[in-house]
């Protein structure tokens, strides 16, 4: 188990917020129900007085929180390859491959990414969920950042919640564009299929940016930037914008050819099973430096084929 200790001081907006409450926003690494626990175990001060977690703030307190960590026993290291892009003494960078999955769960209990990690780097069993700061859906390819301690996970979750993070992303969506635009729409659970997300008014809110790199006959390739990182959030904005993305099996609906497809582009697209999505760059402020660090790696090589047959198809046209 580990002992880690912070101080946090409660913003005079947060007056009349709960405490446990107030907490979980403060230090958004921890769930609310494991702060509410510490509270209740004399583990966070509030200027030096134990108190529950139900007490109230009014701003300008100081909480000092002694925060016991205990070790993730429930997981496996397992050797499973990792393309390791950039790493130092508290930051792995790394490009996921399509088809792995981040993080155990139902149906999915090994052979994750988070189980690479603990074998790559052992320590990580300290850190909560391995160090993982954001995920990427399982056939979404692309940059992930992963915190090898408490304080630089703490670091990039707040600069991510804060909007800090620079994410762009590669993907071919399925219509002819004729420009970038804007997506602002709130996302949630979708109320019947609970396993897919959707436009909601009861949603959180979501901003996409997206800009044209280049059309093709019935198809066009833009890159993507999040503003925010809800669940499935580039996939649910674009087919909210009737453009979704190429081979995407919750979010595409049927397979579209264009008129007089050429037998390749047919093949392609018909063999293209999972979404033409790609993190292609992340940038960040080093937790420990503050250094500003940018990252880039390019689309995979089943990307890049689909690309390459769609391009010959429009100069074929």
């Amino acid at each position: 188990m580990t002992s880690k200790h912070y101080v946090v001081e409660v913003p005079p907006e947060m007056a009349g917020q709960r405490l446990d409450q107030a907490l979980a926003a403060l230090l958004p690494d921890f769930s609310r129900a494991r702060l509410s626990q510490w509270v209740k175990e004399g583990k966070a001060l509030v200027d030096g007085r134990v108190c529950k977690p139900k007490d109230k703030v009014v701003g300008g307190e100081r909480i000092a929180l002694e925060a016991l960590v205990e070790a993730d026993e429930r997981h496996q290291g397992e050797d499973i390859p990792l393309d390791i892009v950039y790493e130092d003494a508290v930051l792995i960078v790394l490009n996921k491959p399509a088809g792995l999955v981040v993080h155990p769960a139902a149906g999915n209990p090994a052979g994750t990414l988070l189980n690479a990690l603990l074998h790559h780097a052992p320590e990580l069993a300290q850190v909560p969920r391995a160090g993982i700061v954001h995920r990427l859906d399982k056939d979404t390819s692309g940059l992930l950042v992963v915190a090898r301690t408490l304080e630089a996970q703490n670091a990039l979750v707040q600069a991510l919640q804060a909007r800090e993070f620079t994410r762009e992303y590669d993907t071919v969506v399925v219509g002819e564009m004729t420009g970038g635009g804007t997506v602002d729409a709130p996302i949630g659970r979708h109320p019947v299929d609970r396993k897919r997300q959707a436009i909601t008014t009861a949603g959180k809110p979501a901003v996409t940016h997206y800009r044209l790199v280049e059309r093709f006959r019935a198809h066009t390739r833009l890159a993507v930037r999040l503003e925010t990182g809800r669940t499935h959030q580039i996939r649910v904005h674009m087919a909210h914008i009737h453009h979704p993305i190429v081979g995407d099996p919750v979010y595409g609906g049927r397979l579209r050819f264009p008129a007089g497809c050429s037998e390749a582009l047919r093949t392609a697209l018909h063999g293209f099973k999972r979404q033409a999505l790609h993190a292609m760059r992340l940038g960040l402020a080093h937790p420990s430096s503050g250094e500003y660090m940018e990252w880039s790696v390019p689309a995979p090589d089943d990307m890049q084929a689909l690309i390459a047959v769609l391009r010959e198809d429009a100069a074929n046209a």
